[in-house]
């Protein structure tokens, strides 16, 4: 794996080193934990934004529905 330095200030180095030694992982899985929860975090929040932004559109929103409905997979979850 190829590695590279990155610079953060002490809190945050100190941070992720506690976050390491709680989970037992080294410093290079905890920052890329951390970069992927961002990722979903920011992914998830342009899901929810692009959801209300076509919920403004009646029209758009029910097509939307309609589609969802005919594409609904049973996933036995829940």
């Amino acid at each position: 794996m190829e590695t590279t330095t990155i610079r953060v200030d002490t809190s945050t180095h100190a941070r992720l080193l506690e976050l390491s030694r709680d989970a037992e992982t080294s410093l290079v899985a905890t920052v890329r934990d951390a970069a992927e929860a961002l990722w979903r975090q920011r992914f998830a929040r342009e899901v929810m934004r692009q959801l209300n932004e076509l919920r403004q559109d009646p029209e758009a929103w029910q097509e939307y529905l309609a589609e969802a409905e005919e594409t609904y997979v049973a996933d036995g979850i829940g």
